[in-house]
C-alpha cells in the first residue's frame, strides 16, 4: 500500500488529508508536502490522519518533525485521529469495531507522544475558530 496526501483549504487552515501507510518508504512524501505548505506561507495546518491504516516509527518521526517545524514558525498544528473504537450501533457489516485510522492514535498513545499534539475527531472541529483566534496566530497565503 502507498501513501496518498491530498491538499485542501478550510478558511485559514491548510488541510492535508493522508491515507494509506506511513512507513520508512512513504513517510518522506508527507514530510515534503508539509515543507511545501510551510514554504507557501501556510502556518495553520491540519493533518487528517483518519485514512492512515499503518504508522511505524518513521511516520511518528515525521509527525514530531512537523510539530517542531510549525512551532518554529509560530504556527498551529492539529491532527485528526479517530478514537480507537467506533460508537455502538455505528459498525457496518464486517467491521472489527475499530475506526479506520485509529492505528495512529494507538501508536502515538503507546509511545507517550499523543499529548504533544492537539487532536480532534474530525476536520470540522479542528478548523473551528478558537475564542482567542486572531489574524497573527496563523496567517495563510493562498
Amino acid at each position: 500500500m502507498t501513501l496518498k496526501v491530498t491538499d485542501g483549504q478550510r478558511g485559514k487552515w491548510a488541510v492535508l488529508q493522508v491515507s494509506g501507510e506511513m512507513d520508512l518508504v512513504t513517510s518522506p512524501v508527507l514530510r515534503q508536502r508539509v515543507h511545501d505548505a510551510v514554504a507557501d506561507g501556510r502556518r495553520s495546518l491540519v493533518l487528517d490522519l483518519s485514512g492512515v491504516v499503518f504508522c511505524d516509527s518513521s511516520g511518528v518521526g515525521v509527525l514530531i518533525a512537523t510539530r517542531r517545524l510549525i512551532r518554529s514558525c509560530q504556527g498551529r498544528l492539529r491532527l485528526i485521529l479517530p478514537p480507537e473504537r467506533t460508537p455502538m450501533g455505528v459498525r457496518g457489516p464486517g467491521s472489527t469495531g475499530r475506526a479506520q485510522g485509529a492505528h495512529v492514535n494507538r501508536v502515538l498513545g503507546a509511545l507517550g507522544v499523543r499529548r504533544l499534539f492537539e487532536v480532534h475527531p474530525d476536520v470540522a472541529s479542528a478548523v473551528a475558530a478558537d475564542p482567542d483566534d486572531d489574524e497573527e496566530a496563523g496567517p495563510l497565503s493562498a
